[in-house]
C-alpha cells in the first residue's frame, strides 16, 4: 500500500498495481512509440492548476448564459416576474458571459494540450468503467468545443451552420456542463491530490507554461472586452464591435435595409390595440407628453453602448388603451420577417417608468437603421427584444 513520494509530480501508484501492457508491435510508431511524449508538462498538477481557470470561466460563462436565454425566452411563469432593475443588468451578464468565453478558448487549449498524450494510451479501455469513463470525456470535449466555437462566430454574426444557434447553444451548455460535472466527480480524489501540491520536478516549465497561458487568456480579454466595458474601450483592437461607431454613434446589427423597411409610408400611424384601441401619426406621438431615459443597447454579441432615449412611456400608451393593470404587451414590427419581428413585453417592463417607444436618440430623430419612425427602448432588455420600425402594440390581459 506504499505510494510514491508526494513531490513525484505523477499519480501515487499502489505497488502492487501491474503495469500497463504496451501496445503491439506494428502500433508502436508516431504517438504510441515509447517516449513519443518528452515533456514534463503532460502531468496532473499541470492539468489541475489549468482546470481551476478553466473551470471558473465556464461557470461564469454558463450561469450569465442562462440568464440571457431567461431573459429572451422566460417560461410562462416567470414572465410576470423579471427584473427591470437593475438597468444595466443584461449589459453586464452578457458582457460576462462573451468576455468568459473567449478566455476559455486559451484555457481550453492549454488544458486538452497537457492531457492529450492519454488519447494514447494502450489499452484503450481497461475496464467497462474505464471505457465509460473515456466515452464521458468524449462527449465533453466535443461539446465544449462545439459550445465555444459557435459561440465564437455568434459574435461575428456568421452561421455557416443550418441549425439555429441559440436553441443548439443553450442545450450545448448544458451538455457541457453536465457533462464537466461528472468528470470531476470522477477525478475528484486525483483533483484533490493536485490541487495545492507543488511538484518539484518542472517545476520552472510549469510556471512558464502557466505564465504563458494566464498571458494568452488575459491578451484575449482585454483587446475584446472594449466593446463591453467602457474603460478598455480603447484596447478594443479584436472585438467584432466597437460600440461607439454606426449611425448616431450607435452600432447596428440588423439595418433597414436588410429587414425591408428603408422607406416608411408617408401615412405611417402606430396601432395600438386593447379594450379602446386607438391610432396615433408620428405627428401626434410628438404631441404626447416626452420622457428622456439614458438606457443601454446590449446585444447577445457582447458589445453595449449608451444613449439618451426621447419618447412616450409604453405604460401611458397602453393605459389610454383601457388595459388593467399587471398587463402586458405584443409589439409587432414593419419588418416582413425575422425572428423578432413580433416581441412580446411582460408587465413588469411596461409598467416600468423607464419603458418608452423611442422616437429620438441622443436628441436626433431616430435614424432609419435605429428603428425610424419609432422603437421600443426598456432597462434590462436583450438588443434583439428592443423592437425597431414598430407599427403596433397589443394589449395582452
Amino acid at each position: 500500500m506504499e505510494s510514491e513520494p508526494a513531490d513525484s509530480g505523477t499519480p501515487p501508484r499502489r505497488r502492487y498495481d501491474p503495469p500497463l501492457p504496451a501496445p503491439p508491435a506494428f502500433l508502436r510508431r508516431g504517438p504510441f512509440r515509447a517516449g513519443a511524449f518528452s515533456s514534463p508538462l503532460h502531468e496532473p498538477r499541470t492539468v489541475v492548476a489549468v482546470g481551476r481557470w478553466l473551470g471558473a470561466a465556464l461557470l461564469v460563462c454558463f450561469l450569465t448564459g442562462l440568464t440571457s436565454h431567461l431573459l429572451q425566452d422566460p417560461p410562462g411563469w416567470s414572465a410576470g416576474h423579471l427584473p427591470t432593475r437593475p438597468v444595466n443588468g443584461y449589459r453586464v451578464t452578457q458582457g460576462l458571459h462573451v468576455i468568459s468565453g473567449l478566455a476559455a478558448i486559451p484555457l481550453a487549449g492549454a488544458k486538452l494540450w497537457a492531457v492529450y498524450p492519454r488519447l494514447f494510451e494502450w489499452p484503450p479501455a481497461r475496464s467497462v468503467s474505464h471505457a465509460l469513463e473515456r466515452l464521458g470525456i468524449a462527449v465533453l470535449v466535443a461539446a465544449l468545443l462545439l459550445e465555444l466555437f459557435t459561440g465564437l462566430l455568434n459574435t461575428l454574426q456568421w452561421y455557416p451552420w443550418p441549425f439555429p444557434f441559440r436553441q443548439t447553444h443553450f442545450w450545448l451548455g448544458w451538455l457541457a456542463t453536465g457533462g464537466l460535472l461528472v468528470h470531476l466527480a470522477v477525478k475528484a480524489p486525483l483533483i484533490a491530490a493536485h490541487w495545492w501540491r507543488r511538484a518539484v520536478p518542472a517545476l520552472s516549465q510549469r510556471r512558464a507554461f502557466l505564465a504563458a497561458t494566464t498571458a494568452a487568456a488575459g491578451a484575449v480579454t482585454l483587446v475584446t472586452a472594449g466593446q463591453t466595458v467602457p474603460w478598455l474601450r480603447s484596447l478594443d483592437l479584436l472585438a467584432p464591435r466597437r460600440p461607439d461607431l454606426g449611425p448616431q454613434g450607435l452600432p447596428v446589427n440588423r439595418t433597414a435595409a436588410q429587414a425591408g423597411t428603408v422607406t416608411v409610408a408617408a401615412d405611417w400611424r402606430l396601432r395600438v390595440d386593447g379594450p379602446s384601441p386607438y391610432r396615433l401619426s408620428l405627428a401626434e406621438l410628438g404631441e404626447l407628453p416626452q420622457y428622456e431615459v439614458e438606457l443601454p443597447i446590449s446585444c447577445v454579441e457582447g458589445w453595449s453602448a449608451t444613449a439618451r432615449w426621447t419618447g412616450v412611456r409604453v405604460i401611458d400608451l397602453v393605459r389610454r388603451a383601457g388595459a388593467p393593470a399587471g398587463s402586458a404587451v405584443r409589439v409587432t414590427s414593419l419588418e416582413a420577417a425575422g425572428p423578432y419581428r413580433v416581441m412580446e413585453m411582460p408587465a413588469p417592463y411596461v409598467e416600468d417608468p423607464l419603458s418608452l417607444l423611442a422616437l429620438r436618440v441622443d436628441g436626433q430623430v431616430l435614424a432609419a437603421d435605429h428603428g425610424f419612425p419609432a422603437r421600443i427602448i426598456a432597462p434590462n432588455r436583450p438588443g434583439v427584444l428592443q423592437t425597431k420600425w414598430v407599427e403596433r402594440i397589443e394589449v395582452i390581459v
